[in-house]
């Protein structure tokens, strides 16, 4: 899936949606596709930092752990954790827990796609 980020607000959000809706009353096939929309493009710099970006950038590698995240980055671990928090809730990443045998369980960070693709309007 592709993960597409925009910043043309709630008016280019709803252009795409009627053409979505047109394509599926012809009865054409949908790509799917997960879309962030920020009203700005102030909105997406404030949520999407260099770090944050070198964090996103990093998880999609392999899965990281936040710990382990935070060591791979050279970061302070609660910093990190605030920032795949802030990631979360824009959409970017997801979190999911697994046993840890021994150490209880253990937050895995992972992208919701496995392709990234920013159309910035300014």
């Amino acid at each position: 899936m592709k993960l597409t980020i925009r910043t043309d607000g709630f008016e280019g959000y709803k252009k795409r949606a009627l053409e979505r809706a047109a394509k599926r009353g012809r009865g054409e096939r949908l790509i799917p596709e997960k879309s962030i929309t920020f009203e700005s493009p102030l909105d997406l710099l404030e949520a999407l930092s260099a770090e944050r970006m070198r964090l996103f950038e990093l998880t999609k590698t392999k899965e990281f752990s936040v710990t382990s995240l935070a060591k791979a980055l050279g970061r302070d671990p609660k910093s990190v954790r605030r920032d795949v928090m802030k990631l979360v809730r824009v959409g970017m990443l997801r979190t999911r827990e697994e046993v840890n045998p021994g150490h209880g369980r253990v937050k895995i960070v992972e992208p919701v796609a496995e392709r990234f693709e920013l159309k910035a309007t300014f």
